[in-house]
């Protein structure tokens, strides 16, 4: 099964885009033209910039993450009803999220489905720099979540793999052949309970 699903990602690029519609900088055009809807400056026309790192979350830039977060595929049109902006407003918006990384838009497989078989989250304790093993290890393909951490592991790294004998070989041959891996433990997952994306913006 495959879903779409949005993920605010937290590494931002400092740099906001700027062009004709002055993102970041001030409000948007009304719909059609200086005379038009007020409602492309937002719902109480508040100013296109807001805070956050990247400077583009406002009031209609949440709201507009939150309902993608909900349906991934939700038309703009109808996007654009819900949080009161133009329909090529809400387009921009998108655009420019994507643009400088507060999102993706993503479809969400099902590993089970697709014939990966064993998943595994992997705590592995690192001499050295943390930030060098994280990067040699983000360059294998099985791994699909990094996080550096405090606590027992320096890092926890969640594996997808085809069997138990494809675990084996990629904890043995690859994870534990990283220069830096001191030690690794390893949790296998037996049943997930809860997967979601829809925790909103702050």
């Amino acid at each position: 099964m495959t879903e779409f699903g949005v993920h605010p990602l937290p590494d931002l690029r400092a740099g906001v885009p700027t062009d004709e519609d002055g993102a970041g900088v001030k409000q948007m055009e009304p719909r059609g033209g200086a005379n038009g809807d007020a409602r492309d400056a937002g719902a109480h026309g508040e100013s296109f910039i807001g805070p956050g790192p990247s400077g583009l979350l406002d009031d209609a830039n949440r709201a507009i993450i939150e309902a993608l977060q909900r349906d991934g595929r939700l038309p703009y049109g109808a996007i654009a009803e819900e949080v009161g902006l133009s329909e090529a407003a809400v387009r921009r918006r998108v655009q420019r999220l994507r643009d400088v990384g507060v999102i993706q838009i993503v479809g969400v497989t099902n590993p089970l489905e697709l014939g990966f078989h064993r998943q595994a989250m992997v705590g592995i304790r690192v001499d050295g720099d943390v930030r060098v093993v994280a990067e040699k290890l983000s360059e294998l393909h099985e791994v699909d979540y990094i996080v550096m951490c405090a606590g027992s592991f320096d890092l926890l790294v969640e594996i997808v793999c085809r069997d138990d004998d494809a675990l084996f070989r990629l904890l043995n041959d690859s994870i534990r052949s990283v220069p830096g891996v001191r030690s690794t433990e390893s949790f296998v997952y037996l049943k997930l309970s809860k997967q979601t994306y829809s925790w909103g913006s702050r």
